[in-house]
């Protein structure tokens, strides 16, 4: 059964909210005890509350990823409550938009510690504990900006999220031969509270129509590719980056993509 997770022990970062939210909440449903590892107190204890509703085992650790103590400090934790550590996701990322000319320095610095620094802080915490039980699974949530498309205003994060695959990289080869994997997937335009509160509903249905599917992604989109990355279907999967993006980057003009769905009858809605 691809997706059995049964007894194996996950970090997910950032899983208060949105993808990270839908990871571990995946993850719980395909057999996975989850660590909640949040900033924000509240949104945490709200994942985990609902995932030991519907039958599952997870906890909540607040954590600051941007500290590496914290980090040090949450993989400790974990393995001291659950006697393990599996898989470590890190997706906690900040999205903050200014101009290359107007960064301020400490958002600069601030991006690169949440969405880069703490993948490598994640997988030095990690890396000893899955060589002791043979093998264990690093996966991250990269994006398409950054790897394969641009936007303005996001140049630090876009910058963060290439050096991400860059990283998946290298560490995949250091870590292959110690059967422990590194991949990642990058989303496209995904559905989540805070992507509802920075548009409109109008804003949103435009979205949607530049991608070839015509819709959003959801949580769940992304959650369950890295499920098949964290199974053991996908052993011999390293050193990838999985688009899941609904074929958003594909068009060369997503003006003359919606003229042939129009003008073809294949727009959908």
């Amino acid at each position: 059964m691809i997706g059995n997770l049964k007894e194996r022990v996950a970090i997910v970062t950032g899983a208060g909210q949105g993808i990270g939210e839908g990871i571990a909440k995946v993850f719980a449903a395909a057999g996975a005890k989850i660590v909640v590892a949040t900033r924000t107190k509240e949104n945490g204890q709200q994942t985990v509350d609902e995932i030991t509703a519907s039958g599952g085992d997870a906890i909540l650790i607040q954590t600051d990823v941007e500290k590496q103590e914290q980090i040090d400090a949450m993989v400790v934790q974990t393995v001291a409550h659950y006697g393990r550590l599996d898989i470590a996701i890190h997706n906690a990322a900040v999205f903050p938009m200014h101009s290359v000319e107007s960064l301020p320095a400490d958002v600069l610095d601030s991006t690169l510690s949440i969405n880069l620094k703490a993948a490598f802080w994640l997988a030095q915490a990690a890396i000893p504990h899955f060589r002791k039980q043979g093998g264990g699974r690093l996966i991250y949530t990269s994006s398409v900006t950054g790897p394969t498309v641009a936007m303005p205003l996001t140049a630090h994060y876009a910058a963060s999220k290439a050096g991400m695959n860059g990283f998946i990289k290298t560490a995949a080869i250091e870590l292959a031969r110690e059967n422990i994997t590194v991949n990642g997937v990058e989303p496209g335009y995904i559905l989540t509270k805070a992507m509802s509160l920075l548009a409109d509903g109008e804003a949103l249905q435009e979205m949607a129509s530049m991608i070839p599917k015509g819709k959003l992604g959801k949580p769940e989109d992304i959650a369950n590719t890295m499920l098949f990355l964290a199974s053991d279907e996908a052993a011999y999967i390293t050193g990838q980056t999985i688009v899941v993006d609904g074929g958003s980057t594909l068009p060369e003009s997503p003006v003359l993509m919606q003229q042939f769905y129009h003008s073809s009858g294949n727009r959908t809605t």
